[in-house]
């Protein structure tokens, strides 16, 4: 049966209490609430537009081989250990032997350029050696070549101000005739910025739609909205002071926009639902904010938490660029928190008892039965019928799931080359020129780097021999160049070529076989080190790190979510129902992005060039992010049937009363949730469709599935058992109430 403790009573009170009062202080002042938002919203945007850093994917793995290997080139040969990036020329009309000056000119001018190690002529450099496939830099047709340019920096991190000094030194080729494109980092420095408004209206379009449908009032669909939207701006200008002083990625801010949309929303909507009910119910308005934040401002709170603990457990992944992701979006969360609770009852105050004062419908709260009334519509049916038969439920729900992971099990980590990107992308059409003069793999080369500093000079005739041999024999090499020392002598250097474009399989396969293999024999018996760099090795190796670190993410932050539900909700079979439904879940969301993606199964109808691997660190954050918001609905939906436990002892129909009553609302929520996700498919990046479509479908899943059909009939099934909790454990974990329900509850009882 259900049990209190008096102390624990109490405590409770007086941390719902603040939260009452805070919500009735908000609702009664709403006025310099409101003021303070708006005058806060302005000076963050101030002082972020004046102090705020630039977003730049320049991260670097120091423990990396790839990473080792630059280092060592740096130190023995620093024009040729920077950063490279391809300026990509042809010219259908006449050969390019024929623009000798142009492109003497355009050398000059780059190499004058700032950061710029070197330049090299393709005209003036060595000619292929016969029987070898040409992969550069100059066609057979003499018809297309490109400029290797080395920075001293990455230069994606230059910023857009610097093409125009390199658009200046290309133009006497372009006058001549000659398509000019950038390849690599020059070619991501050149695209356009993201521009996500067109997905933020959209979303914001469907949300509108689908409150008015979905509760009928006006008033009751713009302040989730007003508020969320209040919360992210703030938070992206907070987040630009942060890029002052850390590097976050480029795609940091279409993140943290649409997880704090996201949950924004939601946090919002849980709020207002249980305004309006109280309002129903007869409380004045002021009153009716401070409840509503005392009780669903608990759930939002914890929520929050739930939803930065599962980001900060990216942290595990010892990588500062995921760890910093993570970050991003955490910060648009802690801005919706904190919007829910203080600026959603302050405009609830201002909007006072005209909530639903226009309407497109009869305005209904958490049930559609009034005050006091027996609920008897569409979800207090569905809850019966889930209560009736809770196995036939679970099985239809596991089926789904089982069936939508499939593709999981052949999921294929990697980078997402230029190749996949939109044709009016100057990469993708540099990408394109390469690949149909030198091949595929001209895209992607390898730097084989050989460190025989500590080798005897007797000795190093042997070892670059034996290395040639070795490296003319890998398989998956279209190309091998020749082994050349560097000016000291001390570093043997080559360039592997793939046969297939950077992000194959193969290609991979190729780079782990020359690192693992290859090389390791080459140097054994010797002081020498072999280390494979360049892109395409830094982004396997990335790639591997991330694969490595992924089953202690997963474990780090099912964890976490394990230990909040079982404090909040003392329940031990409730907390790993929790822990395995979501995972179950989460699977389904990967099976779909692998089908979509990975399979080809409907990537060009979202703009995507062919089939592409999944990127490696979108896993890893899918399953930070999702699971911390899936615990909104497990929270939301939890909360009540616990509370319901308590008040009743009835655990079957504590299930049923409480899917019945909030149903509606984690329906709402979540398609709106979808629609801000799903809008994202809209952007270039294909990174954000990736992520938009798995977050999407997760959510879609999450909601539906799990929460309306595999909860209410594990529960059901459980009954009683689902609440046991070991005394031991009881006394060591602290005491944390969702919704405040048991310190309002406890007058009444």
């Amino acid at each position: 049966m259900p049990h209190s403790r008096t102390g624990e009573g109490d405590q409770k009170a007086a941390r719902g209490g603040v939260l009452r009062r805070l919500g009735e202080w908000c609702a009664r002042h709403f006025v310099v609430v409101i003021i303070a938002w708006l005058v806060a919203l302005v000076a963050l945007q101030v002082v972020s537009r004046e102090f705020g850093g630039e977003y730049s994917d320049n991260f670097s793995l120091p423990q990396a081989q790839a990473q080792k290997g630059l280092d060592v080139l740096k130190a023995h040969d620093p024009q040729a250990g920077g950063y490279s990036s391809q300026i990509v020329m042809r010219d259908d009309q006449q050969p390019l032997t024929a623009l000798s000056s142009q492109m003497s000119t355009t050398v000059a001018d780059l190499e004058k350029l700032p950061h710029v190690l070197s330049a090299q002529n393709p005209l003036s450099a060595p000619a292929t050696p016969s029987g070898q496939k040409n992969v550069g830099p100059l066609s057979d047709d003499k018809k297309t070549a490109y400029i290797t340019v080395r920075f001293n920096v990455q230069p994606s991190t230059l910023g857009d101000d610097y093409l125009n000094g390199v658009d200046t030194a290309v133009q006497p080729l372009r006058s001549a005739g000659a398509e000019v494109e950038y390849g690599g980092p020059l070619g991501e420095l050149a695209r356009p910025s993201a521009d996500d408004r067109v997905s933020e209206l959209i979303g914001f379009g469907v949300a509108v739609i689908v409150l008015l449908v979905g509760f009928g009032s006006v008033i009751a669909a713009v302040v989730p909205l007003l508020s969320a939207l209040i919360s992210v701006v703030g938070g992206l200008a907070i987040l630009g002071l942060l890029a002052a002083a850390f590097t976050f990625a480029t795609v940091s801010p279409t993140l943290a926009t649409m997880i704090g949309l996201g949950v924004g929303i939601d946090y919002a909507l849980f709020m207002l639902t249980r305004h309006r009910q109280n309002l129903i119910d007869g409380m004045d308005p002021v009153r009716a904010a401070g409840q509503a934040a005392s009780t669903s401002g608990h759930a939002v709170l914890v929520s929050g938490c739930t939803v930065i603990i599962a980001l900060a457990g990216l942290s595990a992944s010892g990588v500062s660029f995921i760890s910093l992701l993570g970050v991003a979006a955490a910060v648009t969360v802690v801005s919706a928190v904190v919007g829910a609770l203080t600026l959603v009852p302050a405009l609830l105050g201002f909007i006072g008892r005209h909530i639903d004062r226009f309407h497109v419908r009869t305005p209904i709260a958490e049930t559609e039965a009034g005050a006091g009334d027996t609920p008897q519509g569409t979800w207090h049916r569905y809850a019966q019928r889930v209560e009736r038969r809770p196995l036939s439920f679970l099985s239809a729900g596991v089926a789904v799931v089982v069936i939508l992971a499939i593709p999981l099990f052949s999921i294929q980590l990697g980078h997402i080359g230029d190749g996949a990107d939109p044709t009016s992308f100057t990469d993708r059409r540099a990408f394109d020129l390469m690949s149909d003069a030198f091949g595929p793999g001209s895209n992607g080369p390898l730097t084989v780097v050989i460190d025989q500093t500590n080798v005897p000079q007797s000795q190093r005739s042997d070892l670059a021999s034996k290395a040639q041999q070795s490296l003319d024999k890998v398989q998956g090499a279209a190309v091998v160049t020749p082994l050349t020392p560097t000016q000291d002598g001390d570093i043997l250097l080559g360039t592997v070529y793939s046969t297939v474009s950077p992000q194959n399989a193969k290609t991979t396969d190729l780079t782990n076989r020359l690192v693992d293999d290859t090389l390791p024999d080459v140097v054994q018996g010797t002081d020498a080190k072999g280390y494979v760099t360049g892109t395409t090795a830094t982004q396997v190796d990335f790639r591997d790190i991330v694969a490595s670190q992924l089953p202690v993410i997963i474990a780090v932050v099912v964890g976490l979510a394990f230990l909040i539900i079982l404090a909040v909700f003392r329940g031990l079979l409730v907390a790993v129902k929790a822990a395995v439904l979501n995972v179950l879940s989460i699977a389904a969301s990967y099976g779909v992005v692998v089908a979509v993606f990975q399979w080809g199964w409907g990537g060009p109808a979202l703009g995507v060039h062919g089939k592409v691997p999944i990127e490696s660190y979108v896993p890893m954050m899918m399953f930070a992010i999702v699971f911390g918001l899936s615990m909104d609905y497990e929270i939301f939906l939890l909360s009540r049937v616990h509370e319901a436990w308590l008040r009743t002892g009835n655990a079957k129909g504590s299930v049923a009363h409480a899917l019945e009553i909030t149903a509606r609302v984690i329906t709402c929520a979540a398609l709106i949730m979808v629609s801000v996700f799903a809008a994202f498919l809209l952007s270039d990046n294909i990174v954000v469709k990736m992520l938009g479509l798995g977050l999407a479908v997760s959510v879609l899943i999450d909601a539906t599935v799990v929460r309306l059909l595999m909860v209410p009939a594990v529960m059901t099934l459980l009954g009683r058992h689902a609440w046991w909790m070991p005394r031991w454990l009881d006394r060591v974990l602290p005491h944390i109430d969702a919704e405040g329900s048991k310190a309002e509850a406890r007058p009444a009882s």
